[in-house]
């Protein structure tokens, strides 16, 4: 099986080519390929698929086999692809994914593919559509009983659930500890994102992410999203910011006019190979 490794901002997944290819079983390829000893080493797997509603199709499955429906990461990884492997020549690109159509803006230099920027739609508040087990019109800096603790959460949907924690400081941060303890609360009936954010200034957000069924990350496209939102309704930030994550920057804009976000990163390939199933 041929298949391409890329990362945006150090997220990186395995991506397969799914008008040439066909993967039987994707969950249980997706654990295997992503064995960073056994395997090729991702934080999952990508197929690239036709659609019939859309230029192409996005599905996406964790390191640990659970497929999401969305991953911002990912769909400027697919722009890339696409592009430059011939299947396209179009600078703007419909995708369909299980959290509906993103459209794709590429940005070119000398032919290449250095930077998309996606339509992330509007961001989702209600409750009951994150999900989250609450009766509240707004989950906002609302308080969660954590390790023995109160923390204060606000609840996203980018198409897949987040939970966003604004904190003083990273430095003490235990997220192999936290991470997995948001991550199956009970509150969260599909489980959830989890971004531990520190406002730096009113345009910059530090954060660190711990993907659901995938664990840490060096980023998360949605979930740099999410805490942008989460970051404008608690009045921390103005509405276009950068989130600084350990993988690099990715920018973020809530956009007053039609009220989607709009996130700019990297789209990088790695390398290519054949996989031995």
């Amino acid at each position: 099986m041929k298949f391409t490794k890329m990362q945006g901002a150090g997220n990186d997944y395995i991506y397969v080519n799914g008008f040439m290819e066909q993967v039987a079983d994707p969950a249980q390829l997706a654990i295997a390929i992503s064995d960073r000893h056994f395997g090729i080493g991702s934080d999952g797997l990508v197929l690239i698929l036709p659609s019939e509603t859309c230029d192409f199709r996005m599905r996406m499955f964790n390191s640990d086999g659970s497929e999401s429906e969305m991953c911002g990461n990912a769909t400027r990884c697919i722009a890339k692809y696409v592009y430059e492997n011939g299947m396209t020549d179009k600078t703007s690109i419909s995708l369909e994914t299980e959290a509906g159509v993103k459209l794709l803006s590429l940005n070119l230099e000398e032919g290449k593919v250095t930077s998309v920027r996606v339509d992330m739609g509007e961001p989702i508040l209600a409750p009951k559509q994150i999900p989250i087990n609450l009766d509240e019109t707004r989950v906002v800096n609302y308080p969660v009983a954590l390790e023995g603790k109160k923390v204060n959460i606000t609840a996203v949907s980018m198409g897949n659930p987040h939970a966003v924690i604004f904190m003083d400081s990273l430095d003490e941060l235990d997220i192999q500890k936290s991470g997995p303890k948001v991550e199956h609360h009970p509150l969260f009936p599909r489980r959830t994102n989890t971004e531990f954010a520190v406002v730096v200034s009113p345009t910059h957000i530090k954060m660190r992410v711990w993907e659901r069924g995938a664990g840490e990350t060096l980023a998360c496209g949605t979930g740099a999203c999410a805490t942008a939102v989460a970051a404008v309704l608690n009045g921390k930030t103005e509405r276009k910011v950068t989130l600084e994550l350990l993988g690099g920057n990715l920018e973020i804009e809530w956009s007053e006019v039609d009220n989607h976000v709009y996130m700019t990163g990297p789209a990088v390939t790695v390398f290519e190979g054949n996989y031995m199933q």
